[in-house]
């Protein structure tokens, strides 16, 4: 996760972006840099590879007086961590500088295309091509934000992007693509902040606006003006945020749960960041704990987890036998640690847990270390049993999750189950440059196709109007989407108390059927994939039992609207990563019947964020 701070004012702007960088250290980083516009119009930048205390030293050496400037935290994507490749990043003129979060997805293209007309890039990053666009578009007399307006609509996929220009020194432009990579804009007394989250901009002041999907915001010492991308004007007022840090970090949401589905495609980006390479494709795991002579003597993987947990590793078997090769299964873990499982030296066990502290996953992580087994922990808790235990672990990266229902820290070990099944296959040889270049393509898109997913959140609201007052719900799915029917029925049981079953949409012929009437709600998670007619015969036989479907299709799919009660249209994707768009109408809808029906959404009765007894 990628942090963002800028500073316009009368202050020095150097310490306070080193102060809001540490602020933004929990995030994770490999490199870091700032640029500050000097009072003479000079650009000064020092960046550094590792922790941020060697950039506060270099800092230290010089004395930076000027007033505005702009500071970062990579994680890498394209490009190996570097002092060329830390952000910020300078045009060829030494006119421009750009921090970024996100991934360019488009950026090869925009790469050569920018190379045959001269430019020289100077890093491996897709980050370069933005200023290298913006240096193109300034000379033609486009002003700063009238540039970076036009860049929007040239790259593609989630970004937040800062950027300043020594010909326009007194001011700062924000712009937001997508819903992956926030921007927060602060307000103080003759300055002005941003940053990419809260408590970078809690020490100095709580009147914040929040930029949204295709914003730009220019922003001087006086204020800030918004305007859409299309040049439109924004009548943007500043907010109150309470000072209290764990109050702030719910920001302008009602619950926590809600926060966390938005923060979604940032989840997804974040455990991207620093493990994909693009040019050559390759997956780095840097904490993986075992050796590629344990992983090419593999004979089969074992995944386990509790709950939401189990849901991801269940679709973790699907990538380790379909992109790394290796024959898979999943278990319980409670029951994993009770069966005697036949294991050794030659099955992996991959231990998915959010918190890292479960009791029945850590018995089944001690019970396969008894036995020889390597270990990898898929975790989102730093420091947690489960990465002490573990040969190694994938960390998820998705910062705090308050809300007891998980949301973001699935998508997010669902997206590590990928890399870690992409780095098992290219380690055992079962997967070569192009394919690896195609999976990790389609996964640089997943930011930006979560963030159009979240704007179903109205759709989901206006059908829980309907089914709130329902006493049972019957979800269907099948091969990646069974286990999204799985995570349906648990959201909605958990947060709003309604009696739900999710089955793979085979069964319901082998039972489920009988419950079928006309006041039986029945979601089907049928999206375009090699199942798809067989998952539509199952929408016919519910429909002649009376059942009213629900139904989460493929955006453009006019089949699946004329055979269902409702239709939400999720965007296309990559069949392998259809679930990280499929599971969030079923994470909206369940809010939103717990919200109609009065529950406490973010704690819900009996429930515990983490299970440590048995």
């Amino acid at each position: 996760m990628c942090g963002i701070i800028g500073y316009v004012g009368n202050q020095a702007a150097a310490p306070i972006l080193l102060e809001g960088l540490q602020r933004l250290e929990y995030r994770g980083y490999d490199s870091a840099g700032i640029a500050v516009v000097e009072q003479g119009g000079e650009l000064t930048i020092n960046k550094s590879v590792g922790r941020l205390q060697a950039l506060m030293g270099m800092v230290a050496n010089h004395t930076l007086a000027g007033g505005i400037g702009i500071g970062h935290t990579r994680w890498a994507t394209h490009g190996r961590p570097s002092n060329e490749n830390a952000h910020p990043h300078l045009d060829c003129q030494g006119n421009i500088v750009v921090i970024h979060n996100g991934i360019v997805e488009n950026y090869l293209e925009l790469k050569h295309h920018l190379l045959a007309k001269g430019h020289i890039f100077t890093s491996e990053t897709d980050t370069e091509v933005i200023v290298h666009l913006l240096e193109d578009d300034l000379p033609a007399g486009a002003g700063l934000t009238d540039a970076v307006a036009a860049v929007m609509g040239r790259i593609r996929g989630a970004q937040a992007i800062v950027a300043v220009s020594r010909l326009e020194p007194d001011r700062l432009v924000a712009a937001r693509v997508g819903n992956a990579g926030g921007v927060v804009i602060g307000y103080g007394k003759g300055e002005m902040f941003l940053a990419s989250d809260l408590p970078a901009l809690l020490p100095h002041t709580r009147e914040l606006v929040f930029l949204r999907d295709g914003d730009i915001a220019t922003i001087s010492a006086a204020g800030a003006t918004y305007r859409r991308q299309d040049g439109s004007p924004l009548d943007y007022k500043p907010e109150t945020v309470p000072y209290d840090l764990i109050a702030a970090t719910k920001g302008n949401y009602r619950h926590f749960m809600l926060k966390e589905i938005m923060e979604q495609p940032e989840s997804v980006l974040d455990t991207i960041r620093g493990r994909t390479w693009f040019e050559p494709p390759a997956v780095v795991l840097d904490d993986i704990g075992i050796t590629r002579e344990q992983i090419r003597a593999l004979r089969r993987v074992v995944l386990i987890g509790m709950g939401t947990s189990l849901h991801a590793a269940m679709i973790g078997r699907l990538y380790m036998e379909r992109i790394a090769g290796i024959p898979s299964e999943f278990d319980n873990a409670s029951e994993f640690r009770y069966r005697a499982p036949l294991v050794d030296s030659e099955t992996l066990i991959v231990a998915v847990a959010q918190s890292g502290e479960t009791v029945d996953t850590l018995a089944g992580m001690e019970e396969a270390k008894r036995r020889g087994s390597p270990l990898i922990a898929i975790c989102n808790m730093v420091g947690s049993q489960a990465t002490r235990v573990a040969d190694g672990v994938v960390y998820t990266r998705c910062g705090l999750e308050i809300g007891v229902a998980s949301t973001k820290t699935l998508l997010g070990a669902i997206t590590a189950l990928y890399l870690l099944a992409c780095y098992l296959g290219q380690e055992r040889g079962a997967i070569d440059a192009a394919a690896m270049s195609k999976r990790l393509n389609d996964l640089a898109r997943m930011p930006q196709l979560v963030g159009e997913a979240l704007k179903l959140d109205e759709q989901c609201e206006q059908l829980a109007h309907e089914f709130a007052t329902s006493r049972d719900f019957l979800f269907l799915g099948r091969g990646g989407n069974y286990p999204v029917a799985l995570e349906g029925a648990l959201k909605l049981k958990e947060i709003s108390y309604i009696h739900a079953e999710g089955y793979p949409a085979g069964e319901m012929k082998h039972g489920p059927i009988a419950l079928i009437d006309q006041e039986m709600p029945v979601v089907v998670i049928a999206p375009r994939d090699a199942v798809y007619e067989k998952t539509l015969a199952n929408i016919e036989e519910v429909r002649a039992r009376d059942g009213r479907v629900i139904a989460i299709g493929t955006q453009g799919d006019t089949t699946l609207t004329a055979r269902a009660d409702h239709v939400i249209l999720v965007p296309a994707a990559p069949e392998l990563l259809q679930p990280l768009v499929t599971l969030i109408p079923l994470q909206f809808l369940a809010y939103h019947i717990a919200v109609r029906r009065g529950c406490d959404v973010d704690q819900p009765r009996n429930l515990a964020k983490t299970v440590t007894v048995e």
